[in-house]
């Protein structure tokens, strides 16, 4: 089988090394991709979503199977643009067509969809430029602190959590009618602040059966302690500790059987991943937020501890066949420590040369920002250059090998957070 990545991030990286683990994958294929693909496939040179690229790579290459990572491609109806291809008829494809994505593309869509099918969620209203003073309004009665979400994508940079009236009334002004995050900011949602413990379950569905995947929890801002501004990630942990099966369970009751019915009763063909964020408050979970695709770094950490071959588990995906698959998942630990680009995730430098990766021992070195230099050195490519992910038989000895790994990689301008998953070795039931 010759199989397709699209996307160029530790994530893609993680598939990509996962699906070249198994014996039914011929030709492995990532467009762009990064040096870190390039060890375990053949990186193609055009953008993600280049529907016309992308379709010709696969007559070209006879690609049987097509996975999607990142959401821009599926928010902006990639999918349907592929099967409305007569000639790419036979072609199986790993993510949801446009409407499905919705519930990442508009924050005031899921919203909606959440409200329709009683999933739990935080109490919201949604504004616009010609709403703005009823925003205002709402805005001046709301209880602090107050959550303010740019309706379409924003890179992962649409939330603002303002501390003061003062400061959401400024925010939300500055995004219907100043322009910050663009198109993303016409409409805003404000919502409820939960108070609470985050994590991340992750649901594969066929459209009808469903697979729930390892739950993982990420630490998104950039300074230990979870301080400064938000980022990409900084690193993820799996499992996670606080998640119990009983809590799990309500999970499952409680937001993964209802969604999957509503987008069913809508007539949605949700073909892929589903990325739901949480927050535990006082034992119940609440949806902050559903992605269409895989997190990163959390794939870095999930998809270590799926112990099933990768490409069966995606052509059940795509054929309907997700009944017929028994999931195996490793109880050990699996640690991901992050290395950034010095200045991240603000203004920062590329191109800088990454030295030791030879020397590492006992992880896994998951590509995200990088490329491949001359004379096989790998240089720096982005703001989130490497995902260090160690598996361990207990949270602390992934974490000291994860950490040992981050110290060990060398490039100018490095940092990483030195206490990821330190949180959950101090946490008390």
């Amino acid at each position: 089988m010759n199989i397709l990545i699209l996307g160029s991030g530790g994530r893609e990286h993680a598939f990509a090394w996962k699906l070249a683990q198994s014996p039914l994958c011929s030709q492995l294929f990532v467009a762009p991709g990064n040096a870190g693909t390039a060890l375990v496939a053949t990186n193609l040179p055009f953008a993600f979503n280049d529907t016309e690229a992308v379709a010709q790579a696969v007559q070209q290459h006879e690609i049987d199977l097509l996975v999607i990572g990142p959401e821009e491609p599926l928010v902006k109806g990639l999918v349907d643009s592929l099967r409305a291809k007569k000639k790419l008829a036979k072609l199986r494809i790993v993510g949801p067509d446009q409407q499905g994505a919705q519930l990442e593309g508009s924050k005031d869509f899921s919203k909606q969809f959440m409200q329709r099918y009683g999933i739990p969620t935080a109490a919201s209203q949604t504004f616009t430029a010609e709403t703005l003073e009823d925003g205002l309004a709402y805005v001046d009665s709301h209880q602090l602190p107050i959550v303010l979400k740019a309706d379409g994508l924003a890179a992962g940079k649409g939330v603002i959590i303002a501390e003061t009236v003062a400061e959401a009334r400024s925010t939300l002004t500055d995004m219907l009618t100043g322009g910050r995050f663009g198109e993303a900011g016409s409409k805003v949602v404000i919502e409820q602040f939960l108070k609470g413990i985050e994590l991340s379950v992750f649901v594969l569905t066929d459209g009808v059966n469903y697979k729930i995947l390892p739950e993982a929890k990420d630490y998104k801002r950039i300074g230990e302690g979870d301080t400064g501004p938000n980022t990409g990630g900084m690193g993820a942990v799996s499992p996670v500790k606080f998640a119990t099966a009983k809590f799990l369970n309500k999970v499952e009751e409680k937001i993964v059987k209802p969604t999957l019915a509503g987008l069913q009763k809508e007539g949605i063909r949700y073909q892929g991943f589903i990325f739901i964020g949480l927050i535990n408050v006082k034992d119940e979970p609440y949806v902050i937020e559903y992605n269409a695709r895989m997190g990163d770094p959390e794939t870095e950490v999930v998809l270590p501890r799926i112990q099933n071959d990768f490409v069966e588990l995606m052509m059940a995906t795509a054929d309907g066949e997700l009944d017929k698959i028994q999931l195996q998942i490793s109880p050990q630990t699996a640690v991901t420590t992050v290395v950034v680009s010095g200045g991240y995730p603000d203004t920062y430098e590329k191109g800088k040369s990454i030295t030791d990766l030879s020397v590492l021992e006992d992880v896994t070195a998951f590509h995200a920002g990088t490329k491949p230099g001359f004379n096989g050195h790998v240089l720096t490519d982005g703001g989130r250059v490497l995902a260090l992910t160690a598996i361990a038989n207990s949270l602390e000895n992934a974490v000291m090998k994860s950490q040992k790994a981050a110290r060990a990689v060398q490039f100018e301008g490095k940092y990483y957070r030195k206490d990821i998953g330190l949180d959950l070795l101090r946490y008390q039931d």
